[in-house]
């Protein structure tokens, strides 16, 4: 019987079993994931790239130490083409190695947005030249000519960051004795530069599957350029606990690893922004990075074990400003990284920037707001109180623990509809399919379960053409293997049935304790806000057929896609909205479902599809 290995491929979020000493880049191919090879496979060309984070893959080649530096072939480095399968691997595809990019959420509804009171602000400064009847210092010079120009510097302390400093005698020199400072909280000057130049912002939604990012234009608010990426994180877990329970076991570099692979990514995305807008570094005066709490920590160089066990206590709450070099983060030389404030362990900044963005904190109105993750977060608004919660939805929206799922790139399934024995798929840029992504098998079960190929406790069951197998074995075909980029069938088996269940069992559950606590009845939500990458391409009227939202008017639902990337947004270019930040962590009523006394009847009565 011939010896298989099972391949964990991320970011894509493939998993398949392979024979044994199968090539890697011929794995890869008949899986569907379509890995760059411009040389056709003969390790000439270095497009094949691939990073090995778990098991063992033949020797490294000649032609991989000549085209990879040999800290980089230390790091798992290794062209796809020239090495075989060992034993079970991990491993993680580098954007540039992927001829087709997976879909990335960065868009998000705008509301109308105004600011009075910005974060980093520009005062441009013309000083006499240096002589020996003028003997102040750069420094004291510059900031006498700007309290005189501007209102809003601080009366009794202007500094400024060492770096900032660094930058000012040879810009006033060099610029005819004008310069244009940029003063963050009226205080601080953080970088100078010629009289005139633009400042920019840098504003990141740091999920836990993808990254959002955006330059910014700190006078206008205007979105200079914007882009994403995969977390590269996936790669040592595909939720917070399992990267957690990566840094536990690795003491001495865990958290060091997670954090600095994360911030080349940011550095990344930061190189193809300024190209994009012709903006220099020095020019990034501010970021604002929002994500969960084991984000926000793992970003600001905290421990997170205690995140990991009961009672899931955050370690620090409060937002915190930090300098960008010492993230490691290459803005300007004086720049500081705002990260907001963290509601609990498990409700972390992204869902303040999230009630941000869309405009809901002091809300007289009903509503109900989900954003939909692996953890998703949940508040509600009733005559003026915020209440607020969170429930373990598990990695399954994103196509994880799916048989043959995966996330949202070229080849996924994303829509399903069931017409008697005519079964329709639809996959993202139209291409042959190669897995199922979740907003698919969303709708999958929402049209079995519609067609009565499913019993509301999960099982198959009644006759069609594509539904093969009984009991536990009983699967249903979506795309047949003619059809596939795979050569397989891509299926939906009860056991993917069941990890739906369970996910839209916890959102479900989380939403109704969540109302019940601020008093709502479903008919008295104004509107129902869903929010987050999930949230932006889910049917929302399979999610209702399911049972995971309520049955109220479609007219009700609004979906407003990234809505903690225009938190983000709103945070870097305003003081008020900081300041609102912090008001929703004073003034939110946080639910624990775990203590809730009906909690495991709720549960267990949301488990039931329809």
């Amino acid at each position: 019987m011939t010896e298989t290995h099972h391949i964990d491929i991320q970011p894509i979020g493939r998993r398949m079993d392979v024979p044994h000493g199968i090539n890697l880049l011929d794995a890869c191919q008949q899986a569907g994931i379509e890995l760059l090879a411009v040389c056709g496979g003969a390790g000439v060309c270095a497009t094949c790239k691939v990073r090995l984070e778990a098991g063992t893959l033949s020797p490294i080649v000649e032609s991989e130490r000549d085209d990879f530096s040999e800290s980089e072939l230390a790091g798992g480095i290794r062209k796809a083409c020239q090495c075989d399968v060992l034993s079970d691997l991990r491993i993680e595809i580098p954007p540039e190695s992927l001829s087709a990019p997976q879909r990335l959420s960065i868009e998000g509804k705008e509301e109308e947005f105004k600011w009075v009171e910005g974060v980093v602000r520009a005062v441009d400064v013309e000083v006499p030249p240096a002589s020996l009847e003028d003997l102040r210092p750069d420094t004291t010079r510059v900031i006498q000519d700007a309290r005189g120009k501007v209102s809003w510097l601080n009366e009794k302390r202007v500094r400024f960051d060492p770096e900032a400093a660094k930058q000012l005698a040879g810009v006033l020199r060099g610029q005819g004795w004008r310069a244009r400072l940029a003063v963050r909280g009226g205080e601080e000057v953080v970088a100078v530069l010629s009289s005139g130049t633009p400042l920019y912002g840098l504003a990141v939604d740091v999920g836990t599957t993808k990254v959002a990012a955006y330059l910014i234009q700190l006078e206008s608010g205007e979105i200079a350029a914007k882009s994403g990426a995969m977390n590269p994180q996936i790669g040592y877990g595909e939720d917070i606990i399992a990267r957690i329970r990566y840094i536990n076991d690795h003491p001495e570099d865990g958290l060091k690893t997670l954090r600095s692979r994360l911030i080349e990514t940011l550095n990344q995305l930061l190189e193809e922004l300024q190209r994009e807008a012709k903006v220099d570094q020095d020019q990034i005066v501010e970021a604002v990075l929002v994500g969960n709490t084991a984000m926000h920590h793992i970003l600001a160089g905290l421990p997170v074990k205690q995140l990991g066990d009961a009672p899931y206590m955050a370690t620090v709450g409060e937002a915190l400003d930090i300098k960008a070099r010492e993230m490691g983060l290459r803005l300007a030389p004086g720049a500081t990284v705002y990260l907001p404030p963290n509601i609990t362990g498990f409700v972390g900044a992204d869902h303040v920037a999230m009630l941000i963005g869309a405009s809901l904190p002091g809300t007289r109105k009903t509503i109900v707001a989900l954003d939909i993750g692996t953890n998703t977060e949940i508040s509600a608004y009733k005559d003026g109180k915020h209440f607020s919660t969170s429930c373990p939805s598990g990695p399954a929206f994103e196509g994880a623990h799916i048989e043959d799922g995966m996330r949202a790139a070229p080849g996924a399934i994303e829509r399903v509809l069931i017409d008697g024995d005519k079964v329709d798929v639809r996959t993202i840029d139209n291409a042959d399919a190669v897995g199922i992504c979740g907003s698919g098998i969303l709708d999958a079960v929402a049209q079995l379960l519609k067609a009565g190929l499913l019993t509301p406790k999960g099982g198959f069951t009644g006759e069609h053409a594509r539904l093969r197998g009984s009991g536990g074995k009983a699967e249903f075909v979506l795309a047949p293997a003619s059809t596939s980029k795979t050569g397989r069938d891509v299926r939906v088996t009860r056991r993917d049935v069941n990890e739906i269940q369970l996910a839209k069992s916890a959102v479900r559950t989380g939403t109704e304790v969540i109302m019940e606590r601020a008093g709502i009845r479903p008919e008295e939500i104004d509107t129902f806000v869903v929010a987050g990458a999930f949230g932006t391409y889910l049917d929302v009227d399979s999610a209702v057929t399911i049972g995971m939202f309520p049955r109220i008017e479609r007219a009700r639902y609004s979906q407003i896609g990234n809505a903690a990337g225009s938190g983000a947004r709103r945070m870097l270019v305003s003081m008020e909205a900081r300041k609102l930040a912090d008001k929703i962590i004073r003034d939110v009523n946080y639910v624990e479902l775990a203590k809730h006394e009906t909690f495991t009847k709720i549960f267990s009565k949301a488990l039931m599809l329809g």
